[in-house]
């Protein structure tokens, strides 16, 4: 982690067909790990009280192996790549020749949409939102985007510690036990207004989560490690290498609680979930640094599924929002409500095949030179011109 910063990158903006291949090839792949993780919290939410087509030990393991693989892990990877994205843009923006008060007032206006867009998203599809975290992120901190990484570094042990031990403590309380049937219920006004209120409770949880791989994903950004992987190869293969197996490890014990072989104290559960957080974070870098490493090997060959995955990861928030369509009309107990008919390995086979409509429109999307909705829409906020005209970037 000595290795000094790269140059700073060139300004003004960069089409798609010309940007890197690691990051958007990462959170095309990551959305699938986020997706077979909502697809199982949902099916278990959603079955809660009833009775479930039987899964036995098929469902046991699917259970397991997701605890170990999946949950806790993908999103702190997409949360590094948003703090790479935000370093990104800052570098970009200063390069231009951009006061420092002018990004910042840039990023936190990036910030503000996104917390409308995520607080909109929780009243009208999912509980577990994780944009509007990612807007106060960015808002509360975008000064650290300049500070030098000695700071930075020291701000991302402290939350590392004490914000995934914050979230750990909170997910083992009986606040929102699945088997008192969740946040879905059958009235979907009643069902809107309870994932309103879940939104203070989950909002501070996931927060407190992301931000230390956010910081490492600014650390990352100055150092163009997803952008010129072919340039850190022994860091990379070292994170992969040790990232993955300590989050397998990690997840041991929480796999355990998941699947119902152990019923620790409050205490015990506890410590079982912030070691499960804590190792996320290593299978979060790790799976990044593994994407990047495949990114070197493909080099300029991208076959069709590889730019439907780089298409999907260029368009991540506009399909990780339809996930949550999906998780509504398939899952919502006045839609199609098919929890019920479902074993929770079906349920994880049903959140895979979202994830694959997501790519395959995607895709389609990229083949029409369609840029996704979503990502447009926070563009042309985040760019608006505020004041006086000559406070716009210049846009490519």
């Amino acid at each position: 982690m000595s290795s000094p910063p790269s140059p700073p990158p060139p300004a003004g903006g960069v089409a798609p067909d010309r940007r890197s291949l690691a990051p958007d090839l990462a959170r095309g792949v990551m959305l699938l790990v986020i997706a077979v993780v909502h697809a199982h919290i949902l099916w278990t939410m959603a079955a809660a009280g009833r009775d479930p087509s039987p899964g036995g030990a098929l469902d046991t393991a699917s259970t397991a192996l997701l605890t170990l693989l999946a949950e806790a892990r993908g999103y702190p990877m997409f949360a590094a790549l948003f703090g790479y994205g935000l370093a990104w843009i800052h570098l970009r923006r200063t390069a231009e020749g951009r006061p420092e008060p002018w990004v910042r007032s840039l990023v936190r206006r990036r910030g503000r949409w996104m917390v409308l867009i995520g607080l909109l998203h929780t009243l009208l599809l999912f509980f577990g939102d994780i944009v509007a975290v990612y807007g106060l992120i960015a808002l509360l901190f975008a000064g650290l985007l300049h500070t030098g990484d000695r700071r930075l570094l020291a701000h991302a042990l402290a939350w590392a510690c004490l914000g995934s031990l914050f979230y750990a403590v909170m997910n083992s309380l009986p606040l929102s036990d699945p088997e008192s049937g969740g946040v879905l219920t059958p009235d979907p006004l009643a069902d809107m207004a309870t994932r309103l209120f879940t939104w203070p409770v989950m909002t501070p949880m996931l927060l407190a989560s992301s931000v230390f791989p956010f910081l490492v994903g600014v650390w990352a950004a100055r150092r163009r490690v997803m952008e010129q992987p072919g340039r850190h190869l022994g860091l990379l293969r070292r994170v992969a290498l040790v990232g993955i197996p300590v989050a397998v490890a990690g997840g041991l014990p929480q796999a355990l609680v998941a699947t119902q072989l152990w019923a620790p104290e409050l205490v015990l559960r506890a410590g079982a979930g912030w070691l499960h957080v804590l190792s996320g974070y290593a299978g979060g870098f790790g799976y990044a640094a593994l994407i990047a490493l495949v990114a070197v090997r493909l080099g300029d060959r991208r076959g069709p599924v590889v730019q439907a995955l780089v298409a999907t990861g260029q368009r991540s928030l506009t399909c990780y929002l339809l996930q949550s369509a999906g998780w509504m009309v398939l899952f919502a107990p006045y839609a199609l409500d098919l929890a019920p008919r479902l074993s929770g390995t079906a349920a994880v086979l049903v959140g895979a095949a979202v994830w694959l409509a997501t790519v395959v429109l995607a895709d389609l999307m990229r083949r029409a030179g369609v840029r996704g909705p979503a990502e447009s829409f926070l563009r042309r906020r985040t760019y608006a011109p505020q004041g006086r005209p000559e406070a716009e970037p210049a846009r490519r």
